[in-house]
């Protein structure tokens, strides 16, 4: 398995490899969006997030292996080319990603390795993630379990019934990580549903709430280090770019699903 290793590494070595190994990230993502419609937008604002978890902190193997779900299941590209640089899958399946007969669909499945739970529909993975941790406490596990959401999907209900009895029932091992991009499929966050004061959201229902930089490994690795917290759920506003490294689409609506053109994928692939 390709995951990084922190054994007699410095921070400053780290942290330079997980940036190397989100570029790669990037352009899996950017080559599976060549030519053809896809939610790439999304996929790369929280690319950083995933490096970070995929390649240093989530624990993937063993009896008490952590839990993923990625809540924002439009954003599956990101998650496919991580199974790529574990290992799990071959490059050669992106391209068929969505086509029948491709264990990879637009959202996760269950058919793709690694995948915990089904997410098209928006809006549930919280509260599955919210069962898992409490099985996980009930049978005494180390586990910890993840839940990436995106912004425009917290404007579901139940992801606030979710975040209202995680601190009452779950561990401290409950993460839930918000890609703050401020874009969603109608629009700006903003225009559609405002979510601010969002930090301040989080910290009224009892979470431990941190704010960062999503893109800046050193922020993201400073966040998952205060996980677990000394008692309740943790919840990490990072703040993103939408589409980010993408030349002259990153930032935009446009970026939340798109075609990218031959001259465009190559823009975006030099300047990674």
């Amino acid at each position: 398995m390709s995951v990084l290793r922190t054994t007699a590494m410095s921070e400053a070595d780290l942290v330079r490899q997980l940036e190397a190994r989100c570029k790669t990230l990037r352009r899996h993502v950017i080559a599976a969006a060549a030519g053809q419609f896809a939610h790439v937008g999304g996929a790369l604002s929280c690319a950083d997030l995933m490096g970070a978890l995929f390649f240093h902190w989530l624990r993937l193997e063993g009896h008490e292996r952590d839990h993923f779900l990625l809540s924002k299941g439009h954003a599956v590209t990101i998650l496919h080319a991580c199974m790529v640089e574990l290992g799990w899958i071959g490059a050669t399946e992106l391209k068929d990603a969505g086509k029948a007969g491709s264990r990879l669909a637009g959202h996760p499945t269950a058919k793709a390795p690694g995948v915990e739970f089904a997410t098209g529909s928006l809006g549930h993975a919280l509260s599955v993630g919210l069962g898992i941790a409490m099985g996980d406490d009930l049978s005494r596990s180390a586990a910890r379990t993840v839940v990436l959401l995106g912004d425009g999907e917290l404007q579901e209900g139940t992801v606030w019934e979710a975040a209202l009895a995680a601190p009452r029932f779950a561990s401290q091992r409950l993460l839930a990580i918000v890609d703050y991009n401020r874009f969603q499929a109608g629009g700006s966050v903003d225009q559609v549903l405002p979510l601010e004061p969002l930090a301040d959201k989080w910290r009224s229902f009892g979470w431990n709430t941190i704010e960062i930089d999503g893109h800046d490994q050193r922020a993201i690795l400073g966040a998952l280090a205060r996980v677990p917290a000394a008692k309740g759920p943790t919840a990490i506003i990072a703040h993103t770019v939408k589409g980010k490294g993408l030349p002259g689409i990153e930032g935009t609506e446009r970026a939340h699903y798109t075609r990218l053109e031959d001259e465009e994928v190559a823009c975006a692939l030099a300047q990674l």
